[in-house]
């Protein structure tokens, strides 16, 4: 993956799609947007105008594995949706492992003293914005 340019961080549901973004030097991801899945031709459509308006450079997107580290059914279809990603977006797309990603979320939004609802709405994308920092992180030079 490319070592500069603004990253799209993807926590992946078959429901909700939570969204991250990092700046062009990719120091710190910010937490974007949820996206509510449609149909394949509204979701190609939504991502490809979402990665040329925010002139993405390349996609990580979450990949939910078991603690022994495993892959499974879960990963499975993460990875199936960011195969898919990469076809229509025609960006490279990183897998990184996003174990306690949603929980460590929860636990920042809970510290913020947001009320359950106030929680539920921003979760994903915190969960994105989580996943896409630690693949800066790890990735830095």
């Amino acid at each position: 993956m490319t070592r500069t340019g603004r990253l799209l961080g993807v926590d992946f549901g078959q429901v909700r799609i939570g969204l991250a973004i990092c700046d062009s030097e990719q120091r710190i991801a910010s937490p974007l947007a949820i996206y509510r899945r449609r149909d394949p031709a509204q979701d190609a459509d939504f991502f490809q105008q979402l990665t040329s308006r925010e002139e993405i450079a390349g996609i990580v997107v979450g990949l939910p594995v078991h603690m022994s580290g495993d892959e499974g059914g879960k990963a499975r279809e993460a990875r199936d949706f960011g195969n898919w990603l990469a076809q229509v977006t025609g960006l490279p797309v990183n897998y990184w492992d996003e174990r306690f990603s949603t929980q460590t979320a929860e636990e920042h939004l809970r510290q913020a003293g947001l009320s359950p609802k106030r929680r539920r709405e921003r979760l994903d994308k915190v969960a994105a914005q989580i996943i896409l920092q630690s693949y800066l992180d790890a990735h830095r030079g």
